[in-house]
């Protein structure tokens, strides 16, 4: 058996979330504070993102991956936070205790005060995509190529396809075009592209490369190195429609199909998730369901703009900080409670006292997906603005979003165009909820104007 090590704050991650947490928590007085991290070096997958597009909110100014993430690096070198690099956590309890293994350390223990869970998310593979055709070589995740091409000076192939219309497809369809490969199209199941606008704009477009929504890829052609593809146009039940085959010639098919969050830790923790995000259930101090262990970034919910992750992060770790500090001083904290299922609002005179300090449980209605946070304690509604953060389940135009207090509406706000490629951010006030009190369920739908 080996002697834990005492930590305040434990940082799981040292991507863009685990290094805003860090600095947040150093702020808030967190004096011990650690960040664990996989790779060799701080940064995470912004190390690799060499297009700009990064820092306009954070810094006011456009940078690239490498550069975001060195003037967070810089900061948590000048508070002199220690990071462990090349160390992989192996296990977490729900009393926060973190086991991990290195090369340098071999395996080691630490007591946690307060978790950060800061790992990022994965891609999904081709195994759970279902495409029949041949075992090629050939296949990559984008992600996997955009190292390949960024970090490690090699390009895999010559003549891309690429299915998926996430936005690290996107970037790396005009990424391959300037290193002189050919991309022949970009294949979308949906009748929408899941990224953002600006890139489609800016990295198909400008460059005349084809974007083919509702059509996806129904077979891989090559029995060693892939050859081609067929990609087929899908009906409104997303089925390949017969007759609709085209073939594409190509040495190289590239996935982007969606991110995971990175949540096996989490979930042998206990921690609960979320069937919709993929990722932790928290409330609205970032703290999951198990106490002093919190969430932030692309391990909580994919974000768009690594901005909104740095933000996130930052109220995560300044969180984490004070649940450390109340757990030295033996000062008890609100826990979070589990969402219970609600057959329907229970009447108000049936509801005592204990009811009305439960936490009020967020749910996401028609056309709404994946809300964040899914509890926010009743306090912190009567005190402040509260933000919401979740996608639209389809594109929808002239929209209006409703916000519903126990099933009655207390706020409507319109919008022009909702997609699913971009997250939506809505913000709920104390006032909206003057005339109903105690409340016990927020439900957010999307209804035509």
């Amino acid at each position: 058996m080996i002697a834990s090590t005492p930590i305040d704050v434990l940082i799981i991650g040292g991507g863009p979330a685990g290094l805003a947490a860090a600095l947040a928590a150093k702020a808030a007085g967190a004096a011990d504070i650690l960040i664990l991290e996989r790779e060799r070096e701080l940064g995470g997958i912004l190390r690799q993102c060499i297009h700009t597009g990064f820092g306009l909110h954070v810094f006011k100014e456009e940078l690239t991956g490498p550069e975001y993430a060195a003037r967070y690096v810089a900061k948590i070198n000048a508070q002199g936070i220690p990071a462990q690099c090349d160390t992989t956590v192996i296990d977490i309890t729900r009393d926060r205790l973190v086991t991990c293994v290195s090369a340098a350390h071999g395996l080691e223990q630490f007591q946690a005060g307060a978790i950060v869970l800061a790992m990022g998310c994965r891609e999904r593979p081709r195994g759970s995509l279902g495409i029949p055709g041949a075992r090629s070589a050939g296949i990559y995740s984008a992600g996997t190529a955009q190292r390949f091409v960024n970090l490690d000076g090699y390009l895999p192939g010559r003549q891309f396809v690429i299915l998926g219309s996430g936005d690290i497809g996107l970037i790396m369809a005009r990424r391959l075009t300037f290193a002189g490969a050919k991309v022949e199209a970009v294949v979308e199941l949906m009748p929408y592209s899941s990224g953002l606008k600006r890139n489609i704009v800016q990295c198909l477009d400008d460059f005349a490369i084809p974007l083919l929504l509702s059509h996806t890829v129904t077979a891989i052609h090559g029995p060693e190195r892939l050859t081609g593809v067929t990609v087929s146009k899908v009906d409104a039940d997303l089925h390949p429609i017969p007759g609709t085959e085209r073939h594409f010639p190509c040495d190289t098919l590239l996935l982007s199909v969606g991110l995971i969050p990175e949540n096996e830790l989490s979930r042998g923790a206990g921690v609960d998730l979320d069937a919709a995000t993929g990722g932790p259930v928290v409330d609205d101090r970032l703290q999951t369901s198990v106490p002093g262990v919190f969430a932030c970034g692309n391990v909580l919910h994919v974000h768009d703009l690594v901005d909104h992750v740095s933000e996130e992060a930052a109220e995560a770790g300044r969180q984490a900080a004070l649940a450390a500090a109340s757990r030295r001083q033996a000062i008890p904290l609100p826990q979070p409670e589990p969402p219970k299922p609600m057959a329907s609002p229970m009447p108000a005179a049936a509801a005592g006292a204990g009811a009305a300090e439960a936490a009020i449980v967020v749910r996401a209605g028609d056309g709404v997906r994946g809300i964040v946070p899914q509890r926010i304690s009743p306090a912190a509604l009567t005190a402040a603005p509260v933000k919401l953060m979740f996608r639209p389940t389809g594109v929808h135009k002239n929209a209006v979003l409703v916000l519903e207090a126990d099933g009655v509406p207390v706020h409507r706000v319109k919008k022009r165009v909702l997609s699913p490629g971009e997250m939506v951010e809505l913000t709920i006030k104390p006032d909206f909820f003057a005339a109903v009190k105690p409340v016990r369920e927020l439900i957010v739908r999307c209804e035509n104007a």
